[in-house]
């Protein structure tokens, strides 16, 4: 995800643009993110039983009016594993938990409006493909277990 100034540009790990498919996320991650920011994670959606990643799947459609439908019936959330620049500075050479620090210190004042709860760093973890895990210097992982956002859709960020 790439912020500058007034811009938001989601894009896939394979450089596709997703913003139009994900509309709900770009006027939030606007307002959350620091005006000139790189950050890597991933769009998510929450279902009943969890993550849902078939949702997820769902909402890569072709027709505009099919997307703002599924937005409003499954509205997306991103959850930022990194922070790969902020304003002029590469973050990348850091370690992965200077990074998260850096993360943590820039999204202070939008937590709250995040549903995602952190993982306890003792939990299992698995790698996955995840632009995260890929990212040079990272060693981020995926959480095998999540806890379902209590907060209505509305303050997903």
């Amino acid at each position: 995800m790439f912020r500058d100034g007034d811009e938001v540009l989601l894009q896939s790990r394979d450089e596709k643009p997703m913003n139009r498919y994900f509309p709900e996320l770009v006027a939030p991650l606007a307002a959350a993110l620091p005006e000139r920011s790189v950050v890597d994670g991933e769009i998510v959606i929450v279902g009943a039983g969890g993550l849902d990643f078939e949702a997820l799947l769902l909402r890569i459609h072709p027709a505009a009016s099919r997307v703002k439908l599924l937005a409003a019936e499954s509205p997306a959330s991103f959850v930022a594993w990194d922070l790969l620049a902020l304003g002029d500075e590469d973050l990348r050479p850091l370690p992965l938990a200077a990074r998260r620090e850096r993360l943590e210190q820039a999204l202070a004042g939008a937590a709250r409006r995040c549903t995602c709860r952190r993982p306890r760093a003792t939990a299992p973890s698995r790698r996955t493909g995840s632009a995260a895990s890929r990212a040079p210097g990272s060693t981020a992982s995926w959480p095998s277990a999540w806890t379902r956002p209590t907060a209505p859709a509305s303050a997903r960020c």
